[in-house]
C-alpha cells in the first residue's frame, strides 16, 4: 500500500520509494524518509497529506505520496 493509502495517525514504516529521480530520493533522505524509518500520515489534504517524519512535518503531494510504499 502506498503512503496516500495509509490511515490517519498510524505509524507506518517506509518499505520501497518507487522513484527513478536521484535529486527526490536525495531529499526524501534529507528529511529522514527513508527505507525503514517510520512515518505518519497526520492529516489527507486535497492534493497530498501532511506526513510526520522524525522531529518534521511535512507536505507532501499526491504524486509523492503514491511513490511511497509502506
Amino acid at each position: 500500500m502506498n503512503l496516500s493509502e495509509a490511515v490517519e495517525g498510524k505509524e507506518y514504516y517506509v518499505l520501497e520509494i518507487e522513484t527513478d529521480d536521484d535529486e527526490l530520493n536525495s531529499f526524501l533522505f534529507s528529511l529522514g524518509c527513508y527505507e525503514g524509518e517510520p512515518i505518519a500520515v497526520i492529516s489527507h489534504i486535497k492534493g497530498g497529506s501532511i506526513v510526520s517524519i522524525k522531529d518534521g512535518r511535512y507536505t507532501f503531494d499526491s504524486e509523492l505520496c503514491n511513490a511511497i510504499i509502506i
